[in-house]
């Protein structure tokens, strides 16, 4: 089985009547009309970017009895437990909702469980445990909408729950004395969809607002909404691990974030922006993507998410580094181990066809649970299938699936649900756990509904929405200032991909050992040489001559090295001209 090649598929100029009557720069222009902007009070209303903080989060669903719950138990000086999940968002939201809560002057306490052995979710050993020590309210961030049984089960150990997740609704909501998920309010269009971290937000806003009105409380209304301020960066990095959308109100929220991680303020983030190489002034959402993120993740792969928690919420910078530095070993493990987890799983699927396999599905004990997401990712990629990766163990198997576009992973979870013992997750990624006995008929029964659904699909590869054709000389500073206006950048609202033809390849070379292309084109110009990077695209450098013309998608960028600024192009695909 081999990679596929992509489509290249150019939208259709913008109408000029739009191109007209705005006074934007017509790359832009054609970018944003291609992300369904379609007049030019669209236009004006995403550029200028309204103040999602200032939304009213008692719209959502349930907030009111809450946030009422929740002042009760402040006043009344009861033990509240912040029930968190171990990826980057819910330890930001777990961060998040333990800082509001304490700044709000409530006795509260965090549990995040272990990946590999509570997996994802409620779980009722856990809740036994936090009862014993007294909590008596269970507020949950990013997890627990499926979780009915467990919810039912606090109760019964003399804990209320209020549960905030975004995560797919189950045919039964869970019994808590709140449930406050965007999900459910199908009205609300400018909630939908938030991050784990994002609804933690909501929820803590509601808190801060009602405790600062409160007699007897010692918190300001200034002061509650400077800490509204100051939890934004943690909404950015969860919301951007996390994949959300990054539009409307989330991508107000990341951008206001984004200003707040630019100070370097938070002692933990600040050490692992330094460790990470990111200065705090050049944080972006792909800087979080590719550097802080996995780094918050190795540790609920790896260990504990807790050594996370730990980080985000130390106000020591020695201790803080220190603990950064952990982050830093674990997170080189984490590559090594997920680039022997790949080479198990191709090895697993050598000599597939993939006209004969519309999913991958691997199942091995020699993967680690918290590495399944991670090769079943890279395998989708790669592939451009639905890959599910299992690590398999003697009783039990736990699973994680990445999916494409045109198969939604969480729904064919939901079908196959007699057979599993828990899953969760949305449309493009989700984890399960699966008793070893059912993993036979669970992959007949995954097998036959992608065939099902993915057969009547001819030629399926992945495809490159093209934003606009360029000629070298268009590519220019004041084009990037242009584009830079739609950040933050991210899913839902991808930087604008551009296409050159023609372009005449100065030189070409493997970076990366090997992995990564770098590459310098003209057109025809000799004043106007760019450079470009392709990541993951250093088999393609044998195949370019010094002086041969090719066509090239990309991204542009801005590259800093050693004080040194200059327009890059993020190369996505490439190819000869004579194609």
């Amino acid at each position: 089985m081999s990679a596929t090649d992509k489509h290249w598929i150019l939208y259709p100029p913008a109408p000029e009547s739009f191109l007209e009557g705005n006074h934007v720069h017509p790359a832009l222009l054609q970018v944003l009309y291609n992300r369904g902007l379609r007049d030019a009070a669209a236009v004006a209303s995403f550029l200028q970017v309204e103040d999602a903080v200032q939304e009213n989060p008692f719209r959502l669903t349930d907030m009111s009895a809450a946030v009422a719950r929740i002042v009760r138990a402040i006043e009344a000086r009861e033990v509240i437990c912040v029930y968190g999940d171990f990826d980057a968002d819910g330890v930001t939201a777990t961060v998040l909702m333990t800082t509001a809560l304490k700044r709000a002057g409530a006795l509260v306490g965090a549990y995040i469980p272990n990946r590999v052995d509570e997996g994802y979710g409620l779980n009722v050993e856990a809740l036994k445990s936090i009862a014993a020590k007294g909590a008596q309210l269970l507020v949950t961030v990013d997890c627990g909408i499926r979780s009915v049984a467990e919810v039912a089960q606090a109760a019964e150990l003399g804990m209320e729950v209020i549960l905030t997740d975004h995560h797919t609704i189950g045919p039964d909501l869970p019994p808590a004395l709140a449930v406050i998920n965007p999900r459910r309010d199908g009205r609300a269009r400018t909630f939908q969809p938030l991050a784990g971290v994002g609804v933690a937000y909501r929820l803590a806003q509601g808190i801060l607002r009602a405790v600062s009105k409160q007699p007897w409380s010692r918190l300001s209304e200034d002061e509650a909404a400077a800490e509204e301020q100051s939890l934004l960066d943690l909404v950015a990095i969860g919301t951007v691990a996390d994949l959300m959308p990054l539009q409307g109100e989330n991508r107000s929220l990341v951008r206001r974030g984004l200003s707040e991680l630019s100070q370097g303020k938070r002692v933990g983030l600040f050490a692992l922006m330094e460790m990470a190489s990111v200065p705090p002034s050049a944080i972006d959402s792909s800087a979080i993507s590719f550097r802080i993120a996995p780094r918050i993740n190795a540790a609920g792969r790896l260990a504990s998410a807790k050594m996370a928690y730990d980080l985000l919420r130390c106000q020591d910078y020695e201790a803080a580094y220190e603990m950064a530095t952990g982050l830093e070993r674990l997170n080189q493990q984490r590559q090594a181990l997920t680039a022997e987890a790949y080479a198990v799983a191709e090895r697993e699927i050598a000599g597939l066809d993939p006209s004969t396999a519309p999913i991958l599905i691997v199942a091995s004990e020699e993967f680690q649970p918290g590495i399944v997401g991670l090769a079943a990712g890279k395998l989708s990629d790669q592939f451009y299938r639905p890959a599910v990766v299992i690590e398999r163990g003697e009783e039990i198997c736990r699973g994680s699936a990445r999916s494409i576009a045109e198969f939604n992973i969480i729904a064919a979870l939901d079908r196959v649900s007699p057979l599993l013992v828990r899953h969760g997750g949305h449309s493009r990624a989700a984890g399960f756990t699966v008793r070893t006995e059912q993993l036979p008929a669970l992959r007949d029964a995954l097998a036959e509904m992608a065939a099902q659904e993915l057969d009547s699909l001819q030629d399926l590869r992945p495809s490159l929405y093209i934003d606009a054709e360029l000629t070298v000389d268009q590519i220019d500073w004041a084009l990037q200032g242009q584009l830079a206006r739609m950040e933050p950048v991210g899913q839902q609202n991808e930087p604008g991909l551009f296409l050159c033809r023609r372009c005449r390849v100065r030189s070409a070379r493997t970076v990366g050992g090997g992995k990564h292309l770098k590459i310098a084109i003209d057109g025809h110009d000799l004043s106007q040489v760019l450079d470009g990077i392709g990541f993951g695209l250093g088999g393609q450098a044998p195949d370019l001559r010094i002086g041969s013309l090719i066509d090239i998608v990309f991204h542009l960028e801005v590259n800093e090295w050693q004080g040194r600024r200059s327009l890059q192009l993020n190369v996505q695909d490439l190819r000869s001209s004579a194609n």
